[in-house]
Parts: C-alpha cells; sequence; structure tokens
C-alpha cells in the first residue's frame, strides 16, 4: 500500500545533484514520473538511477507532475522558469523546488501566477551521479527556503531524502552559497597547489603525505574552529614565512603559476583572524604583512624583522 502524501515527481535535468534526488525520491516511494535527458550521458545516468522512468520532453514533465525538480544549471534557471510561465506549463497547487544554491524562491516568482508553489531545497555536498551519492546523502544537510507556510513542506521532502533540512533566509542565499563554495571549491584548489609543489620535488604520491595531515586538520577545525590553528603564521614565525613567499614566487617566475597568489591571499586572512583571536601581537601581524608584501618586489633583500626569541610563540 502506498503510503499517504506520495507525490509524482518530475525531473527536469538528469545531471548529477537531478539523478540522484531523483532516486531518492523514488526510495521515499514517491512516483517519479518523468525525466528530461539530453546528453548521452545524463541518459545513461537516468537508465541506472531511474530505470524504467520515461525520458520526456520539459513540458510533458511539468504537465504529468505534481512536484518539478529544477536541477539545471544557475545561469538556465530563470530563464527556463519564465519560458514554461510564458507556455502556461505551470499548475494550480503544483510544487516547484529549484536545487541551486544561489538563488531562494525569488527566481520562482514566475510560477506564482499560476498558483504553483515555490521551494528552494539545496543539497550541500558534492555529488559523482553515482548511487554511492544516496547513501551520502544519509550526512548531508540541505538548505531549504521557502514562504513561511510551505517550510514544512520542503523540510518534509528533504528529511524524506534521508538528509537534514536547514532553514535559510531568501535575502541569505548568496552568502550561504558563497561559503559552501569558498570551503568546497577553493579547498580542491589548495590541495592541488599543494600536490603540484610536492611533485615538483619529486614525490610520487602527494596524496598519500598530504591525507592524513588533511583529515586530521579538517576533523580539527571543524570540531575546534579557529582554536585548530597552527603553522608559521599562527606562531608570528616571520622568518618562515618569508622563506615560504620568497620560494613560491621563484617558482611561478619559472612555471607561470598561481600559487603563490592563493599563498598570500590566505596567509594574510590567516594573520588578520589570528591577530583577532590574540595569538598574534599588533607587532607580529605588520611583520607577516610586511614578509609577505616583500615577496612581491624584485629586490627582496634580507627577511624583515621580528623573528627573534621575544617575538616568537611556541606552537605545533
Amino acid at each position: 500500500m502506498a503510503r499517504p502524501g506520495r507525490l509524482g515527481v518530475g525531473i527536469i535535468g538528469a545531471g548529477k545533484v537531478g539523478a540522484v534526488l531523483g532516486a531518492a525520491l523514488r526510495g521515499a516511494e514517491h512516483a517519479v514520473v518523468g525525466v528530461s535527458a539530453v546528453s548521452e550521458a545524463s541518459r545513461e545516468r537516468a537508465e541506472t538511477l531511474l530505470p524504467g522512468v520515461p525520458i520526456l520532453e520539459i513540458q510533458d514533465i511539468v504537465e504529468r507532475a505534481e512536484l518539478v525538480l529544477l536541477a539545471v544549471p544557475d545561469d538556465a534557471l530563470g530563464e527556463l522558469v519564465e519560458g514554461l510561465a510564458r507556455l502556461g506549463a505551470w499548475q494550480p497547487g503544483q510544487l516547484v523546488a529549484h536545487t541551486s544554491g544561489r538563488f531562494g524562491v525569488g527566481i520562482l516568482k514566475p510560477i506564482r501566477a499560476a498558483g504553483s508553489i515555490p521551494l528552494a531545497l539545496h543539497p550541500a555536498m558534492t555529488f559523482t551521479g553515482m548511487s554511492l551519492d544516496l547513501t551520502r546523502l544519509m550526512d548531508c544537510t540541505f538548505g531549504v527556503t521557502a514562504d513561511a507556510a510551505m517550510l514544512p513542506i520542503a523540510q518534509a521532502l528533504v528529511v524524506e531524502m534521508g538528509a537534514e533540512p536547514v532553514a535559510i533566509a531568501e535575502a541569505d542565499r548568496t552568502l550561504y552559497h558563497a561559503a559552501l563554495a569558498h570551503s568546497s571549491n577553493h579547498l580542491v584548489t589548495l590541495v592541488a597547489q599543494a600536490s603540484q609543489l610536492l611533485r615538483e620535488i619529486g614525490v610520487d604520491t602527494p596524496e598519500r603525505m598530504l591525507g592524513p595531515l588533511l583529515r586530521a586538520t579538517l576533523e580539527n577545525a571543524l570540531a575546534s574552529g579557529e582554536s585548530a590553528l597552527t603553522g608559521p603564521v599562527a606562531r608570528g614565525d616571520v622568518g618562515t614565512v618569508a622563506a615560504h613567499a620568497e620560494a613560491l614566487n621563484e617558482y611561478d617566475a619559472g612555471s607561470g603559476g598561481d600559487v603563490l597568489a592563493a599563498y598570500l591571499a590566505m596567509a594574510r586572512a590567516t594573520a588578520r583572524r589570528a591577530v583577532n583571536r590574540g595569538l598574534l601581537k599588533e607587532g607580529q601581524f605588520d611583520d607577516i604583512n610586511n614578509a609577505l608584501d616583500a615577496s612581491n618586489t624584485p629586490d627582496k633583500g634580507e627577511a624583515p624583522p621580528g623573528n627573534d626569541a621575544a617575538g616568537a610563540q611556541e606552537g605545533n
């Protein structure tokens, strides 16, 4: 016997996110009535994760579905919603949810005139587009945005997919998404840069060297916040910071690389947060910044002052 409140779900976009969330909703006994898939990869993904679900045109999916899940790129979302509104496709009482992190329900304004109900359901995780993502959803949170009366519906859908809903205000969606992108996407860049440097000096498997360090660092940071901060910047070890910056400057000059710019930006941000927490004195903070500034000049001269015994702090 079907559970009460089951919906006919239409998936627009069988990318890595749409196909997985469609499978999760199907696992909660909702009926997936159709999926759109254009590329060969998306068709294969739909066949794997949503076997037996017909691949349909977008307008046919909207016509059949009680819940339409829009899993399309951010830049395509507004045009898609408006185009379907011009065609008169949206229906009264129909739930329309998108998976964009950047947008709340404002971008779904064109559906309101038809009496449809807008929801924003963004999973805060990266997707492979494979079945293992269904297991990872169990440890995932969604940023959800909806009108106050409809928020419980958005939250219930997330819970049914096995994840945890976290309400995000409409006005806060861009900062919410920036926080996730800054942490996740830029982490990949930092790891890639560190791996590149290690390979350059002959470390054949940098992932084996970085893995334990990064996993422990991430766990400590999540558990203890900035109390977990260690390293030469937090210690006020100006000589070491200056040596790092000089070496990276020379490395980038020979390779046309981008490592120095990332190191300088993160070191400056780390120093500012360290001084705000009382880990660094203002003088040490100034010395760190002077060392970083010197790395961009042709003639660096001697290492900047401030790395004497009186100014140094113990740490790991």
